[in-house]
């Protein structure tokens, strides 16, 4: 997502409502959609605000990370799910995957994977195939 739109564009498109002006009139006149005139309108209507709300993800960590940091140590191959059960706290398994990335620590997605299928497939020595080339096609 991008920056949220200059609060003087803003102010401009709700100046723009008090006179009257239709929705789509506005998003036509200012280049902005429909629904986000619509949004800062609302906003305004019921909270009074009309200043852009705060972008970013949640900043505060319910979770004690030297603990979660420990547990990982203790157990490295544990799972997300596994470290948010022996956590015993009321968050997400979401939260816990935050504290990992924020602490620079990996994590396994689950707890048994086949091995990796990345061998090569063809020998060698082998030709690749192509569309001139004779294969189980019969001719004639």
């Amino acid at each position: 997502m991008g920056a949220p739109y200059a609060q003087d564009l803003r102010e401009r498109v709700l100046a723009a409502y008090d006179r009257g002006m239709k929705t789509k009139e506005i998003a036509d006149l200012f280049q902005v959609s429909s629904a986000w005139a619509r949004r800062v309108k609302q906003r305004r209507r019921e909270t009074g605000e009309v200043t852009p709300r705060p972008m970013g993800g949640a900043t505060v960590i319910k979770i004690d990370v030297a603990r979660l940091a420990q547990l990982v140590k203790r157990r490295p191959d544990a799972t997300i799910r596994e470290l948010h059960a022996l956590l015993g706290i009321d968050c997400s398994q979401s939260a816990v995957w935050l504290a990992l990335k924020r602490l620079g620590l990996s994590f396994k997605k689950r707890r048994s994977m086949r091995p990796s299928k990345t061998d090569r497939t063809l020998p060698g020595g082998a030709r690749r195939g192509n569309a001139s080339s004779q294969g189980s096609v019969r001719n004639g």
